[in-house]
């Protein structure tokens, strides 16, 4: 019943762009932190950026002013914006969900690939 649905992956040229969304439903969102990890083949699955319940974000070093993430409570939707992209973006991007004050929920999507390469 509860579902994250990741889309907007795909292949880029360094330097592009690309606007990933997690569409989510079975759970109340606003309640919910939201962030996006990422994952390459052979490492450990790392946060890249997390907005919380009460609307602060924060980012990953490596993805400081380059990454944009942003909710829209009445879409139940997430979003990553990422700009000037690098071929060491290149990972499958996941979405996650956890619940606030009083619940251990903690839900993912299944995830979408981003590759940057000439």
């Amino acid at each position: 019943q509860v579902q994250l649905v990741e889309s907007g992956g795909g292949l880029v040229q360094p330097g592009g762009s690309l606007r990933l969304s997690c569409a989510a439903s079975g759970f109340t969102f606003s309640g919910y932190r939201m962030s996006w990890y990422r994952q390459s083949p052979g490492k450990e699955r790392d946060l890249v950026a997390s907005t919380s319940i009460g609307g602060s974000r924060n980012y990953a070093d490596s993805v400081k002013g380059r990454f944009t993430i942003s909710r829209d409570n009445a879409k139940n939707t997430v979003y990553l914006q990422m700009n000037s992209l690098k071929p060491e973006d290149t990972a499958v991007y996941y979405c996650r969900a956890e619940a606030g004050l009083g619940s251990r929920n903690d839900y993912w999507g299944q995830g979408t690939q981003v590759t940057v390469s000439s």
